[in-house]
């Protein structure tokens, strides 16, 4: 018997090669399409939370916002900047948190300069359980915040620079001659007005800032909100 095809039998081969090929094509289409759109949403996440991130380092946001009420004086409102100094700010949010600050004083007081307050002993001495690694240049830490008008910066004595603990200063004034020395964390964004009251009517005893107990405006509260 023959094996030749017969052009009939060719013709009907051919028609489903051809079915095969459309079918395979299509199959292929539908398997790409879910690829496809799933890839592009992964674009579009990642565009937008790195677009959002963007947004959020050019404005300095952190999230961090404390709360200083002072006895007869009123609030002051700061945004903290865990991205400059992170350990500085998870002590101070920590301290906060614990009620550490409530009812302590601002005992030196500089107009012109800054005012200072967190001492459990109300003399310049005093500080928490802990201290901490100072993060600014001269302790080979990178801090980019400069001691501007209402900036807040840990105190430290002046022979150790991981002896900051609890005590805090707010700039009243500008002041770089402190930047790479001292451990600024955040900036004041409502509330300078009480600055100016607390610096402006402050009877100092000394040189130094020192005002007497009686006359140390009390921390009533420090509220802080976190991300």
């Amino acid at each position: 018997m023959s094996s030749r095809v017969t052009p009939k039998q060719g013709k009907k081969s051919t028609s489903k090669k051809k079915t095969a090929r459309k079918a395979a094509k299509g199959f292929n289409k539908k398997l790409w399409i879910p690829v496809i759109c799933a890839g592009a949403l992964a674009l579009g996440l990642i565009l937008f939370f790195a677009l959002r991130g963007g947004d959020e380092a050019a404005q300095g946001s952190t999230g961090y916002t404390a709360t200083i009420e002072v006895q007869d004086y009123g609030t002051i409102t700061v945004e903290l900047d865990h991205d400059a100094a992170p350990i500085t700010v998870d002590n101070f949010v920590k301290l906060a948190q614990s009620g550490f600050y409530d009812g302590l004083t601002f005992h030196r007081i500089m107009a012109g300069f800054m005012i200072q307050g967190g001492d459990p002993e109300g003399n310049g001495h005093g500080g928490s359980e802990e201290t901490i690694f100072g993060e600014f240049a001269q302790n080979g830490y990178d801090n980019p915040l400069s001691h501007t008008r209402g900036t807040i910066s840990m105190a430290r004595n002046s022979f150790d620079m991981n002896s900051a603990s609890s005590q805090f200063f707010i700039m009243h004034r500008d002041n770089a001659t402190l930047d790479g020395s001292y451990a600024a964390f955040g900036h004041v964004t409502d509330g300078m007005d009480v600055v100016d009251a607390i610096a402006e009517n402050a009877k100092p005893i000394d040189n130094n800032g020192t005002i007497v107990p009686e006359e140390q405006p009390v921390i009533t509260k420090i509220t802080v909100t976190t991300p």
